[in-house]
């Protein structure tokens, strides 16, 4: 703690929303197959919807391949839907309690369209970083008004949220030019 407004609690808070956005950017595919792909697939489960991982093991068989092992066969049907509906360009093969899943060659027009999806995705992240930011200087001024902390100590505060603030969403441009890169590599 360091005053009345927790710095750390701020940074971690920060952090969270790179490793959030590293885990959305994973899910993106670069021409290899990686069980990752599959995160973001809800599957309608139950009566409810549940996380793909969660009604069956993902594997990679070979490099341009996914093997979907469901483990109820009545849920086959809707994991082939949920995979198919997600918006990933992907069509399971079904083989009795398992799916296999070829993964085509990225053409450019699917390259840029993944490009837009991790801009996207940046920017949700750079979104909750302003919100974690505009919290921490939400508590200084209120702590600077309530007399818990005079101006200069909360000027001096403000500056290291804001540099907290820009670190990070620098942090986040350089992931991301990472990861278009890695897309756009045929």
């Amino acid at each position: 703690m360091s005053g009345p407004v927790d710095l750390n609690d701020i940074k971690r808070r920060m952090d969270g929303a790179i490793a959030a956005f590293k885990s959305d950017i994973a899910s993106l595919r670069t021409g290899r197959a990686s069980a990752n792909i599959l995160d973001p697939v809800m599957v309608e489960a139950y009566g409810s919807r549940v996380p793909l991982n969660q009604v069956a093991n993902i594997t990679v068989p070979e490099p341009r391949m996914l093997g979907v092992s469901i483990w109820d066969k009545t849920m086959v049907g809707a994991v082939d839907r949920a995979i198919r509906e997600s918006n990933l360009g992907l069509n399971p093969i079904v083989d009795g309690q398992n799916l296999r899943i070829p993964l085509p060659e990225l053409n450019e027009e699917r390259r840029k369209s993944l490009v837009k999806v991790a801009h996207d995705y940046a920017e949700k992240s750079k979104v909750a970083i302003r919100h974690v930011r505009r919290d921490g200087m939400e508590a200084l001024k209120k702590a600077e008004k309530d007399g818990v902390m005079g101006q200069d100590d909360s000027r001096a505060q403000s500056e290291r949220v804001q540099k907290m603030t820009d670190d990070t969403i620098s942090e986040i441009d350089r992931l991301l030019g990472e990861k278009e890169k890695e897309i756009m590599q045929v």
